[in-house]
């Protein structure tokens, strides 16, 4: 079995809020995770090379013949063929940028003590999707989704769908113990993979690529619309469109959510919204953590960037291209500003922080209520995030 090392790059952090409790690889992009990718193109065991306080919880193996990729690299069938053909200590790059290399145990270990440089014999890809920027994990899902069911699906057969459903397109797969009735599936605009013990209530209308993952739930009158990645154990319902859900979150009532990304854990409140287009159709900014600024993502649509463990309160407002950190909890009228820090605790009136100790009870509690518990590789992490994101909570510096 082969082995790769998905390694973060130092742009990793272009990607936070989703990449602070996670690794690049751990990202959802269609159906599968970037790591779950490799591993069903290549049957290899994947592991990380990470930021040192992810690194325990996501360890990393060597062994004495590795490839080592970069992890916002999206995988594809030119990268796939170069793989193939790199001798030990030859590299693949894409526009003078590293990708991957064919590395033994010293090598790598040498490459992670001084960095990696591009040497002269390195093979150059053409065709090349990085994952750079937040905005570009619901920019890539229809792709991704398409490609990625044509990997689940090859050799396989789908349950069938019960007759109480309309069914307009052919590119649809059911997993055992899923669960669909009166509904409306469109998958002449793109495939549709439904999971096992997935259920679809009465009533949803859902126009492809569509994923939904294993055990999550579409509430009845849900209308969703592609390209949207619904991960495991979400409970969606409302208006959904061009946006990324992952594990354990909710979104369970009325409201809109557009090109958007939701982390885990997280929770929408009743007839929540998040504005996806400005009223002048200006291009749309969002906060970018390493420059402490707002940057233009080159689309006139964006919406909601919501981190691990976020919560809205119901009728909560989102301005377009809004950014909210891993803990934070927004309540309140009126539209809370476009960058909520990591562990704020209130809305457009003002946030006070979001203690710790108390968070960590609020998170216990909800993840018991999918059988999961709050372990301590888990509030490591969060614990580190909690004491580094302090510097963008300027009300504490206010206080003290």
């Amino acid at each position: 079995m082969q082995n790769i090392i998905l390694h973060d790059s130092a742009h990793t952090q272009d990607l936070w809020p989703l990449t602070a409790t996670r690794p690049v690889g751990e990202l959802r992009i269609g159906i599968l995770t970037i790591r779950e990718k490799w591993e069903k193109r290549w049957n290899a065991k994947v592991s990380y090379k990470t930021a040192d306080y992810l690194q325990k919880k996501f360890p990393l193996t060597i062994e004495e013949d590795n490839f080592l990729i970069d992890a916002s690299i999206l995988p594809n069938e030119e990268l796939n063929y170069l793989l193939t053909c790199l001798n030990t200590n030859q590299f693949i790059s894409h526009e003078s940028r590293f990708v991957a290399a064919r590395l033994n145990r010293r090598q790598v270990e040498s490459f992670f003590q001084v960095g990696g440089t591009i040497t002269d014999n390195a093979l150059e890809l053409i065709n090349c999707k990085r994952i750079q920027h937040l905005w570009e994990i619901f920019g890539f899902n229809d792709l991704e989704l398409k490609n990625d069911y044509e990997i689940l699906t090859k050799d396989k057969n789908s349950i069938a769908l019960h007759a109480s459903n309309q069914h307009f397109g052919t590119q649809l797969f059911i997993e055992d113990g899923a669960k669909i009735k009166a509904s409306i599936l469109n998958s002449e605009t793109g495939p549709i993979y439904i999971s096992k013990n997935a259920e679809i209530m009465e009533g949803a209308m859902i126009r492809g690529p569509f994923y939904l993952g294993e055990n999550a739930q579409v509430k009845m009158g849900a209308k969703i619309y592609g390209a949207t990645t619904i991960g495991p154990g979400c409970r969606v319902g409302g208006e959904i469109n061009n946006s990324v859900f992952y594990a354990n979150s909710n979104k369970a009532h009325d409201g809109f959510i557009g090109n958007a990304v939701i982390g885990e854990w997280c929770n929408i409140g009743a007839d929540s919204n998040n504005s996806n287009l400005k009223n002048n159709y200006d291009t749309v900014k969002i906060w970018n953590y390493p420059t402490q600024r707002f940057i233009p993502t080159g689309s006139i649509f964006c919406g909601l960037m919501m981190g691990d463990h976020a919560k809205c309160g119901i009728n909560t407002m989102f301005n377009t291209g809004t950014v909210v950190g891993v803990g934070a909890n927004v309540f309140g009228d009126g539209f809370p500003r476009q960058f909520i820090p990591d562990f704020a605790w209130g809305g457009n009136s003002g946030f006070t922080t979001f203690k710790l100790d108390k968070f960590y009870e609020t998170a216990k509690t909800v993840m018991l209520r999918r059988n999961q518990e709050l372990n301590e590789f888990d509030r490591d992490i969060l614990k580190h995030i909690y004491d580094t994101s302090a510097v963008n909570r300027s009300w504490e510096k206010s206080m003290n």
